[in-house]
């Protein structure tokens, strides 16, 4: 049986996930306005991830732990979002874990 990791691991690992699986710095996320198809605004939706995601990544090199509803927040934010891009065909539906 493998050990679960502690809460500042499992923000990394979430970190990680998040910057190789979204599209978090494609010019194709960040043109608001064009269609009128959307359903929630990537471009804002994206910000708020990336916006989290560089706190946690700083808080962490500055020593901080997330509690563990910091993490559950955070995680269930990236979720949203991605069913979102995918509703807005911005992401491919992979299955993933984030």
């Amino acid at each position: 049986m493998s050990k679960k990791p502690d809460l500042k691991t499992a923000m990394l690992q979430l970190i990680s996930d998040v910057k190789q699986q979204m599209p978090l710095y494609e010019p194709s996320t960040f043109v608001c306005g064009t269609n009128t198809d959307c359903i929630g605004c990537p471009k804002k939706m994206l910000e708020m991830v990336d916006s989290e995601l560089s706190f946690w990544e700083h808080a962490i090199k500055q020593g901080r732990t997330p509690k563990f509803d910091e993490l559950r927040r955070f995680g269930k934010l990236c979720q949203s979002v991605r069913r979102m891009l995918i509703r807005n065909k911005l992401m491919p539906d992979t299955n993933s874990n984030i």
